[in-house]
């Protein structure tokens, strides 16, 4: 199981995505990403780390195997999350992009393509 943890629901995602997610994972679960306050502190994103730790471990208790996050957002949040979450042997990936940009006069219109999923890796 994937749970998706980002600013992007797997609704929207592209069809070679989802389809690598199902592949890789099976099943994919939408975890909304939260508001991150710009002016919240390191306690703040702890609390919130230690508040999403346990909405993941909730909707994880059935699936512990083939167990995956999809975390993509906030940095400081996204990191500490990762790094509590690999440390209790969940395995937490990103998805890269390529991104094309086409400029026509003031405005830039960027489009991103998905590639791959990529694990993190505190080694």
């Amino acid at each position: 199981m994937l749970i998706n943890l980002s600013n992007h629901p797997s609704t929207q995602w592209d069809e070679n995505q989802i389809n690598q997610a199902k592949n890789l994972y099976g099943n994919v679960i939408d975890l909304s990403f939260p508001f991150i306050d710009p002016d919240g502190d390191e306690e703040y994103i702890r609390n919130l780390t230690e508040e999403y730790f346990e909405k993941i471990m909730e909707i994880s208790k059935n699936h512990s195997s083939n167990l995956a996050v999809h975390l993509m957002g906030e940095m400081t949040f996204a990191f500490q999350l990762a790094a509590k979450l690999l440390k209790n042997n969940i395995a937490c990936i990103a998805s890269t992009t390529e991104r094309s940009v086409v400029e026509n006069q003031n405005t830039k219109i960027s489009k991103f393509r998905f590639v791959r999923f990529r694990r993190y890796d505190l080694t």
